[in-house]
């Protein structure tokens, strides 16, 4: 595109030339200096060169539109589990409702989730190993994305998930006195239309995840925390970080509309998640970024991969699509310059053809050695 208007301008010079002047060699000597060879070798040699760069410090790029997207990006948005934290949690504490015991609540807990492949599955899985709970498989099983699960074993009813959930499905919500907890998950277990009780689960935070946010931040990035965690834990999560705005009780359509309204505002916005509930919003994203630990639907979904789930190669993958961008204005604004004054000295009958040919070439070699900087060097391991 940029190549096309510094054509447009060649040949619009050339016939101002020829209509002033008459003379066809001063003609010739205006569309020969005035070149757009800089900008259209340079700039995809400047692509090329910024996706293996980044590519050696793990980020993926999946095409050049999505660099320049991603040099554009004003807004990042971030998910919790899986991409701020390890998504590996564990549980803190069981609390009981009506004297069950832990051994219950696990109990009935596991068999809904047996089956489902989320990381505070995988928690409760884990402790009612430890303690040696018999885990049966549930009759039927329904995921709702961003609530919970609803199971059914033996005619009973099993429901484990978020409050909203539980109400949905008109259980009576007698909840257990948990207390306070920053940044703890709380999960609430029923079965036969009674809470059982309810089950605290923390995730650890990346220790890159706080550097990388305040490295975004010196970027003149605004960071947002998008979780279907409560607006407490959400909010206790954002502190520790010191993101700009942190959001929780979110479905995964709710994250996909931050993006659009975002979107509606002029941001460009980039959107980082790792699971199936952050699908939508990557899709709706000027650019989505999946970690790299995160499942296919995310993967296929992003428009960049982040190999190791590392914030900070996202950041560095920032910086790179960054200066790729200054190193094509920087080949756009000095072709247009040397063509300026190049067309004016042809124009006036200072430049023969032949002179007007060694200045088209020096200047697209001066332009495209340019771009060569951004090519990843031998030592550059990611």
């Amino acid at each position: 595109r940029l190549a096309g208007y510094l054509v447009y301008f060649a040949l619009g010079a050339a016939v101002l030339t020829f209509i002033i002047t008459h003379n066809v060699r001063s003609t010739i000597s205006v569309v020969i200096v005035a070149g757009a060879c800089g900008i259209a070798a340079g700039t995809p040699l400047a692509i090329l060169g910024a996706i293996g760069r980044a590519a050696r410090q793990g980020a993926i790029v999946k095409g050049g539109l999505y660099l320049e997207a991603l040099a554009e990006v004003d807004t990042v948005l971030l998910d919790k589990t899986g991409t701020l934290t390890f998504g590996t949690p564990q549980i803190r504490d069981v609390f009981s409702t009506d004297g069950f015991s832990e051994r219950e609540i696990l109990a009935a807990a596991a068999i809904a989730e047996c089956k489902s492949e989320h990381p505070l599955a995988k928690a409760i899985l884990a402790r009612a190993n430890d303690l040696a709970v018999a885990v049966a498989e549930p009759d039927h099983f329904a995921y709702t994305p961003g609530k919970g699960i609803t199971a059914h074993y033996r005619g009973e009813e099993i429901v484990i998930g978020s409050r909203t959930l539980l109400m949905e499905r008109g259980v009576k919500m007698i909840l257990p006195t948990s207390g306070h907890s920053s940044g703890v998950s709380e999960v609430y277990v029923a079965r036969g239309g009674r809470v059982l009780g309810t089950i605290r689960i923390a995730d650890v935070l990346r220790p890159e995840a706080k550097s990388a946010v305040a490295a975004m931040r010196e970027m003149g990035l605004k960071t947002v925390l998008l979780s279907g965690d409560t607006q407490e834990v959400t909010s206790s999560i954002g502190r520790d970080l010191g993101v700009d705005q942190a959001v929780g009780g979110l479905l995964p359509d709710q994250k996909a509309e931050w993006v659009t309204k975002l979107r509606g505002k002029n941001r460009k916005v980039a959107m980082l998640g790792d699971g199936i509930n952050d699908a939508p919003a990557l899709v709706e994203a000027n650019v989505g970024v999946a970690m790299g630990s995160g499942t296919d639907v995310a993967r296929e979904s992003a428009d960049v991969i982040l190999i190791g789930s590392d914030l900070a190669k996202f950041v560095e993958a920032l910086r790179i699509a960054r200066r790729c961008r200054r190193v094509i204005m920087q080949n756009f604004t000095g072709t247009l310059v040397v063509d300026s004054i190049g067309v004016g000295m042809a124009a006036c009958g200072l430049l023969n053809p032949l002179l007007a040919a060694f200045i088209h070439v020096t200047s697209e070699l001066a332009f495209i050695l340019n771009s060569t900087r951004l090519l990843p060097r031998s030592s550059e391991i990611g």
